[in-house]
């Protein structure tokens, strides 16, 4: 069977086209997240990154949107399994508080998935400081301004902190 031209293939089937260079990761990010969200049915990613604001804290932290079906108007979110529920009698005010921050009645009805929230890891504590600089320290015998000794021996003390941390 024969290959249509090359001109006439669709444009969505056709790879990136190659630079042969490295190029910033800006460049490309934004057509790649526009079509994550327009392949999960968020025309307008607002919904989406707005969440926390426009559901409430303690709803964000319980729920959050992964669907939107914009011809049937449900939303469908990802609920911890038992806050579905709870989510489930409140959905009416929810679908009300989603549609006055997008002006317009979008979301005619909710739909609850469940399912385990990952929350995203907690930071790293800082490095502790030891509570003393070793007398041998040179930051001891540093002889100049107040300021630039009280930083060497702060950083003096960080660094002893770390190395009995070690091992």
């Amino acid at each position: 069977m024969a290959q249509p031209p090359q001109d006439k293939q669709a444009p969505d089937d056709a790879p990136p086209p190659r630079r042969n260079w490295a190029a910033s990761v800006a460049r490309d990010a934004g057509a790649t997240g526009a079509t994550a969200f327009v392949r999960a049915g968020f025309s307008d990613p607002a919904l989406v990154l707005h969440w926390v604001e426009i559901a409430g804290a303690e709803v964000a932290r319980i729920a959050r949107p992964v669907r939107f079906s914009a011809k049937d108007g449900i939303l469908t979110l990802l609920a911890e399994p038992a806050a579905a529920l709870f989510l489930g009698h409140e959905s009416r005010a929810l679908a009300g508080r989603i549609n006055a921050y997008l002006g317009r009645p979008a979301v005619t009805r909710l739909k609850f998935v469940q399912a385990r929230l990952t929350m995203p890891p907690p930071p790293p504590a800082p490095p502790r400081s030891a509570k003393s600089v070793d007398s041998a320290d040179p930051a001891n015998t540093y002889r100049g301004p107040d300021g630039v000794k009280a930083a060497l021996q702060s950083l003096a003390r960080w660094r002893a902190g770390n190395r009995s941390g070690d091992g």
